[in-house]
């Protein structure tokens, strides 16, 4: 049976060697004046990058100013600075040198000025939901998040970690020079290629319809990550691997992947999102110290997909059904391993107490109202156990 759906890709995508010399000119094609260049650290400015896209808008003509200080789990204080510096500058274009986190608070800052008379804070809370937003562009530097082509933007505050989501945050184009990502740490790269392999699973363990189109385009995408993903664990500057581990970190958090299912389960993400904003792990490594626990405590309710998982992705199959499931997480597990990933939170390097454990599982319950999940729904008391499960 196949289910209905709506998939809107606004994003232009322009790939490839030396694209970051077109950001100029594509920002002016988009109506761009006056830009913010946002980004993070030092590496954006150290690698000349930063030099060459401002290079490149002085060659278009178009006025910016710049905001770096961008952090992992990205903080709304940055973006109420953003804010301000816009509106004192006439900004019309938010333009994000980054990855992720950059791109995240490029998007909140783009919210806010397009509704000045509300706190951006409020879409975070889910007290109000976005009505519009400034043009947002992307210069990618890390492939992992995907949200250079997706509706999606979080934002860290106080003691929590919250999403928005609304088509009108899709950028409206994004530069990916795969050649810009080569000089990460080996763990930021395993941690981005994690991220991708979940933003894609959250799509593929569901319930309800789904389209083997749609099914056979994710389980390629997951054996294309986790082959070049090795190959850059031994070969961190082959560009190649960089390439399509970029690629495919657009089109796993593009809707792409989830084509005619019947939503997605994101459960692992909400439950990484309490350890973001409680222990502010890096995403990735957080999303894989708690899959393995969050597959083994669901996988009977869904039992079909993980064994269709073990079969086509990781190619493993047992006697029974649910041996090939449980081998298939094993494999999986194995794989993150491979790539100096965590598969508990041990190994994530926090140890949470009892006292922790439900207080997680009771800000996980009520960011998402109550229960998450398509393989299984998961509430408060679910939530809580699989984060002891994760504990070793």
């Amino acid at each position: 049976m196949n289910g209905d759906f709506t998939l809107y890709t606004p994003t232009k995508v322009v790939f490839g060697h030396d694209a970051e010399q077109k950001t100029g000119a594509l920002v002016k094609a988009f109506g761009g004046s006056c830009a913010l260049i946002h980004y993070g650290g030092g590496s954006v400015v150290r690698s000349g990058l930063l030099q060459r896209v401002e290079a490149s808008l002085d060659e278009a003509g178009v006025r910016h100013v710049a905001l770096g200080g961008v952090v992992p789990n990205p903080r709304l204080e940055k973006v109420y600075e953003g804010i301000a510096l816009a509106k004192q500058n006439g900004v019309d274009f938010i333009l994000a040198v980054g990855g992720g986190s950059v791109i995240d608070s490029a998007k909140a800052i783009a919210y806010a000025l397009a509704e000045p008379e509300y706190d951006v804070k409020e879409l975070y809370e889910h007290t109000r939901a976005p009505k519009a937003c400034f043009p947002v562009g992307v210069v990618l530097t890390i492939a992992a998040s995907g949200s250079e082509m997706s509706d999606s933007s979080v934002i860290s505050y106080e003691d929590k970690k919250r999403g928005c989501n609304s088509d009108l945050c899709r950028p409206r184009f994004a530069v990916m020079n795969p050649a810009l990502t080569a000089t990460l740490p080996a763990y930021q790269t395993a941690a981005g290629c994690s991220d991708i392999l979940m933003h894609t699973m959250e799509r593929y363990f569901v319930q309800g319809p789904k389209m083997e189109l749609t099914d056979a385009i994710a389980e390629g995408l997951l054996r294309t990550v986790m082959r070049f993903a090795q190959v850059l664990v031994s070969d961190p500057e082959n560009y190649e691997a960089r390439a399509e581990i970029m690629w495919a970190g657009s089109l796993s958090h593009n809707g792409l992947t989830g084509c005619g299912n019947d939503g997605n389960d994101f459960a692992s993400h909400r439950l990484e999102h309490e350890l973001g904003a409680m222990y502010d792990v890096t995403h990735g490594a957080g999303l894989t110290a708690v899959w393995g626990s969050w597959a083994r405590y669901v996988y009977k309710n869904c039992l079909s997909r993980f064994v269709r998982f073990a079969k086509n992705v990781m190619q493993v199959e047992g006697a029974t059904d649910e041996e090939t499931a449980l081998l298939g997480i094993s494999a999986m597990e194995d794989f993150f391993r491979s790539i100096g990933m965590p598969t508990n939170l041990k190994e994530l390097g926090v140890a949470p107490n009892e006292n922790d454990i439900l207080l997680l599982a009771k800000n996980c319950a009520k960011a998402t109202g109550g229960k998450v999940g398509s393989a299984m729904p998961l509430y408060e008391a679910d939530m809580a156990n699989i984060y002891r499960m994760a504990k070793e």
